[in-house]
């Protein structure tokens, strides 16, 4: 008897412990990712569909009838000869996003500044040639 309860106190024990320990805080979460600086492409090729292409993937900032990142947030200020026009007056330039991404989704959930760059400096970095195509 004596022995089944030692062994039952110990279990019950042990289980507290293991309940009651606190659990080891996440390293990130979505709510709590980092703005960062991302350049390359920033892609608008028709009403409500935006995205920015740099070296790590395609970041979706905007789908029509979709996926819209919230806040309001201001376009890069593209100067004469900066845009390329693909439909009208839609198509893409270069430009510098701060932002927090979902790095699972490749969602852009928030975005604080933006910059305009000349286009001469997404086509000389060797690592955006490979959004040509989809440009």
């Amino acid at each position: 008897m004596k022995i089944r309860l030692t062994i039952l106190l110990s279990l019950l024990m042990t289980s507290v412990a293991f309940v009651s320990g606190r659990p080891e805080p996440a390293t990130t979460t979505i709510a709590q990712a980092q703005f960062e600086m991302r350049c390359g492409w920033f892609s608008n090729p028709t009403p409500g569909n935006v995205w920015l292409y740099d070296r790590d993937g395609e970041w979706t900032i905007e789908v029509q009838g979709g996926y819209r990142v919230e806040g309001d947030w201001e376009w890069p200020n593209f100067a004469p000869g900066q845009w390329v026009k693909t439909n009208v007056h839609y198509g893409y330039g270069c430009a510098c996003l701060r932002m927090r991404v979902d790095k699972e989704t490749n969602r852009v959930l928030e975005i604080k500044t933006t910059r305009a760059r000349p286009l001469s400096v997404c086509r000389q970095d060797k690592a955006l040639k490979k959004w040509k195509g989809s440009l």
